[in-house]
C-alpha cells in the first residue's frame, strides 16, 4: 500500500495517536486530558486532525477547535486538518500521502503533538480503525487506545482490548496505552487488573454522566424548540435524566432530581406552576429546564404568571407529540465542545484524578519541556496546591464567575472553601449553574456566630483609631472584613477577593488587619507574565503608586521571594529608562539607590540596576550594553519604578505579546490576600486560589521552622 517514509529519527518532536473502534467512547473527553496532560509537561504541544467529518461539508470540525483551545503550539485551524472521508474513500494511498505531508508541517512547529483520529461517522465500518492505525505508523505515532467499557464485563472488555491490539499491531503499528472509558464506579478495579494482562499500559476511567449528558440547549436544537422563557444563559447546563410529566402534580415532584428536564404538554398548567414554583422552593431539586411539547402555549393567564413569577429556568416549547419528544431527547447525546465549560472540566478533572501524568508519558516516550509555558505553569500551580490542600475563603458568593471557579476548584481538589453569602440565595443559585456546593462551607457574614467575636477583635485592634464596639460590629458583617478576620483567626488560610470590589476595598482590611511580615514595610505586588517559553515576574503593577528608594528595594526583595516560591529562579532588573550610569537624574538616581540597598540587604541575590527592559531580557542588547553582568540578558524579575510604568508595561506585554497575566499577587503580608481584577474570568480566580494556597503552604513551612529552631 506504499507506506510514506517515516519522520526524520533525529527528530525532537514526539506525538501520540489518540484512537479508537467504535463511537461513544469518550475519546475526545479522553484526547482533552491528555492534551491537558501534555501540555503540562511538554512545552509546544500541538494538535492534528489526520481525517475530518465537518471538513467535507465546508463546517468547521468542533473537536478540533475545542483542543487547539487547549494546545500550546501557535498553529492556523487550517494547518491542523488532514483530509476528508470522501478523500479517504477515493484514494486512500494518496489520503494517507497527503495526511504525512500536513502533520510534518505541523511537527516542525511543534515539541509534542496529539493526534486525533475519526470520529465512526461511518456505521458499521469495520476498517476504519485499521485505517487509523496504518496512518499512526506513517506518521510514527504510537496509539493510545480509547475503550468503551458501557455493557462489558471487565473480562469481556479484556478480550476485545486484545482484538484491537493485534488489528493494530497488523497495520504496523503500536498500541502504547489503553485507556478504558465510561467504566462502572464499582468495578474501577477490575477493569483496570483486566486489562494489565494484555501487557500493555492501561487505566480505567469511571463513567462521568455530565460528559454524555445533552445541554438543555442541545434538546432545543434536536427538537427545533424555541425558548419560551427563562435565562438563556442557563441553557448550558446538563440534563442529567429527562421524564414525562404525564402523572398527578404530586406524584411528579415526588419524582424529580437535581437536573432533570421534565416534559409536559402546555395545557397542563398545573404541571407547569407546580414546576416553576418547585424549583425555588427551598428542599426541592434544581430542575435542568421544562419542555412544553404538543405545538401549544399556556393559556394567556398561566403566560402572565409564569412570566410574573421571572424564573431563571429555561422553558422550551416544541412542535411534536410527547412519544416524539421524549424518543428525540433520550436520543440527544451530549457534544464536548470549545464552549461546555462544565464538560471540559470534568474531562480534564477525569484524566487528573485517575491518571497520573509522569506513568502515562513513559510508555508514550513524550520528552519533558526545557521551557516553560503558561499551560505548564498553570498546572503546576493546581498540581502544587493539590498536593496539601489549604482553606481558602472567597468573600462574593453572589458573583457567578466565583460560584463557578468554586465548583471547578472543588471537583479538582485544588483547596478546601468557604464561600460568603446568604447560603439559600447561593445554594439556589449555584443549583441553577449546574454547579455542586457539596463541600464548601457558606457563611453569611450579616448573622453568622462569628460576627461578635470578630468584632471584639476588631475593636482591640482598632480603638486607637476611634473604632468603639458598636462600629467594629457593623465594620466587619462586610464581607471583605469579614474574610480577612477569617484569615486573622486561623480559620481560613487565605482569602481571594476583588471580582466584583474596588482593590482597595479588598486589601485595605489586610493593612489593618494581617499586617506585614517582619522586616517588611511595604505591601506590594507582582504579576507572574506568562510568555510562550517562558515565565517573568512583573513587580509592582497594581499597589504604591511612586515608591520611594526603600519601597523600590522592598518590592525587589519581596518579589525576588514571590518568584522562587513559585519555581522561578530569581534574577532581578531593576528597570530605568538608563543603563548603568550612562544616564542621570532623579528617577534614575532613585532606582541606583535601591538597587545598593538590595545588594547591601540581600547579598546573596543576583540584582543589576539601572538597567533598561530591553538589556533586562534580550542577551544580544545586553552582549552590548552590559556584558559583564550575570542578569542582564536573563532577568527573570522585572522591578518597575512606579506604577505607572510598570501597569501599563504588563498590559502592553499581555495584550500586544499574547502573555497570559496572573495576578497581582499581592506580597509582603503575614498571610496570604490576593487581589482579582474586576474583569477576572473564572480561570484567572482559579490561578489565583491555586498561588494563594501555595503561599499559605509557604508561611507554614516557615513558622513551623521558625518553631523548630526556637
Amino acid at each position: 500500500m506504499g507506506q510514506s517514509p517515516t519522520p526524520d529519527s533525529e527528530s525532537s518532536c514526539k506525538s501520540i495517536y489518540v484512537a479508537s473502534a467504535e463511537g461513544d467512547t469518550g475519546k475526545s473527553a479522553i484526547a482533552l486530558g491528555l492534551l491537558a496532560l501534555l501540555t503540562a509537561t511538554s512545552g509546544r504541544v500541538g494538535v492534528f486532525r489526520p481525517i475530518s467529518a465537518a471538513a467535507a461539508d465546508g463546517e468547521r470540525d468542533r473537536i478540533l477547535e475545542l483542543l487547539m483551545e487547549y494546545s500550546s503550539a501557535d498553529l492556523a485551524y487550517e494547518e491542523c486538518l488532514g483530509v476528508t472521508y470522501d478523500e479517504v474513500h477515493a484514494d486512500p494511498d494518496a489520503a494517507v500521502a497527503e495526511i504525512v505531508a500536513r502533520f510534518h508541517a505541523v511537527e516542525a512547529q511543534c515539541d509534542a503533538v496529539l493526534i486525533l483520529g475519526s470520529d465512526y461517522t461511518d456505521i458499521g465500518n469495520p476498517s476504519e480503525l485499521s485505517f487509523n492505525a496504518r496512518v499512526a505508523a506513517n506518521l510514527s505515532a504510537p496509539v493510545v487506545l480509547a475503550l468503551r467499557a458501557v455493557d462489558q464485563t471487565p473480562a469481556s472488555l479484556r478480550a476485545h482490548a486484545e482484538l484491537l491490539i493485534g488489528e493494530i499491531a497488523a497495520a504496523h503499528a503500536s498500541t502504547a496505552v489503553l485507556i478504558a472509558n465510561r467504566c462502572d464506579p464499582a468495578q474501577l478495579k477490575h477493569y483496570a487488573a483486566e486489562l494489565s494482562t494484555t501487557g500493555v499500559p492501561s487505566w480505567a476511567l469511571p463513567e462521568d454522566p455530565i460528559l454524555v449528558a445533552p445541554t438543555m440547549g442541545e434538546l432545543q436544537e434536536s427538537l427545533g424548540a424555541d425558548l419560551y422563557s427563562g435565562d438563556p444563559e442557563l441553557l448550558d447546563r446538563e440534563a442529567l435524566r429527562v421524564m414525562v410529566g404525564g402523572m398527578t402534580v404530586e406524584h411528579i415532584l415526588e419524582r424529580i432530581t437535581d437536573s432533570t428536564v421534565v416534559i409536559t404538554p402546555a395545557d397542563r398548567s398545573d404541571v407547569l406552576l407546580s414546576l416553576v414554583n418547585a424549583n425555588v422552593a427551598h428542599g426541592f431539586p434544581r430542575l435542568t429546564g421544562i419542555i412544553l411539547n404538543g405545538g401549544l402555549r399556556p393559556h394567556p393567564m398561566i403566560d402572565s404568571l409564569v412570566k410574573g413569577l421571572r424564573s431563571t429556568l429555561p422553558i422550551i416549547a416544541c412542535e411534536q407529540g410527547t412519544y416524539e419528544t421524549a424518543r428525540t431527547a433520550a436520543h440527544t447525546r451530549g457534544r464536548v465542545s470549545r464552549l461546555s465549560a462544565r464538560k471540559i472540566e470534568a474531562a480534564i478533572t477525569l484524566l487528573e484524578r485517575h491518571i497520573d501524568a509522569a506513568e502515562l508519558m513513559k510508555p508514550l516516550d513524550v520528552p519533558l519541556a526545557e521551557v516553560v509555558t503558561p499551560q505548564m505553569f498553570e498546572y503546576k500551580l493546581i498540581a502544587r496546591a493539590r498536593a496539601d490542600q489549604r482553606h481558602i475563603v472567597l468573600p462574593e458568593g453572589n458573583d457567578d464567575r466565583i460560584l463557578r471557579a468554586a465548583g471547578l476548584l472543588m471537583r479538582r481538589g485544588v483547596a478546601r472553601l468557604t464561600v460568603l453569602g446568604d447560603p439559600a440565595m447561593v445554594a439556589a443559585r449555584a443549583a441553577e449553574l449546574g454547579i455542586d456546593v457539596d463541600g464548601i462551607d457558606i457563611i453569611n457574614p450579616l448573622d453568622s456566630d462569628l460576627v461578635d467575636e470578630f468584632a471584639d477583635l476588631y475593636h482591640q485592634l482598632r480603638k486607637h483609631k476611634g473604632i468603639d464596639a458598636e462600629a467594629a460590629r457593623d465594620i466587619v458583617r462586610d464581607v471583605s472584613y469579614f474574610g480577612t478576620m477569617m484569615v486573622h483567626t486561623g480559620r481560613a488560610d487565605g482569602m481571594v477577593s476583588g471580582a466584583a470590589h474596588t482593590t482597595a476595598h479588598t486589601i485595605r482590611p489586610s493593612f489593618e488587619i494581617i499586617k506585614t511580615k517582619p522586616g517588611v514595610s511595604t505591601v506590594s505586588s507582582v504579576f507572574f507574565m506568562c510568555l510562550a517559553d517562558q515565565v517573568l515576574a512583573f513587580g509592582d503593577c497594581a499597589v504604591v503608586p511612586d515608591p520611594s528608594d526603600e519601597q523600590l528595594a522592598d518590592i525587589a526583595i519581596s518579589s525576588s521571594e514571590t518568584a522562587a516560591a513559585f519555581g522561578i529562579d530569581p534574577r532581578v532588573a531593576m528597570l530605568s529608562y538608563s543603563t548603568g550610569r550612562s544616564g542621570s537624574g532623579a528617577d534614575v538616581d532613585k532606582v541606583r539607590v535601591a538597587t545598593g540597598l538590595v545588594r547591601e540587604r540581600r547579598p546573596d541575590l543576583l540584582v543589576e540596576g539601572p538597567i533598561q527592559y530591553d538589556a533586562a531580557v534580550e542577551p544580544s542588547v545586553a552582549a552590548t550594553k552590559m556584558p559583564d553582568s550575570p542578569v542582564a540578558g536573563k532577568a527573570t524579575v522585572l522591578i518597575f519604578p512606579d506604577l505607572n510604568t510598570g501597569n501599563n508595561t504588563y498590559k502592553a506585554v499581555q495584550r500586544s505579546a499574547g502573555a497570559v497575566a496572573i495576578g497581582p499577587v499581592l506580597q509582603g503580608l503575614n498571610k496570604p490576600i490576593n487581589d482579582l481584577s474586576r474583569g477576572a474570568l473564572v480561570s484567572d480566580i482559579v490561578n489565583t486560589v491555586a498561588i494563594t494556597a501555595i503561599q499559605a503552604q509557604k508561611i507554614e513551612v516557615q513558622s513551623t521552622a521558625k518553631g523548630d529552631a526556637i
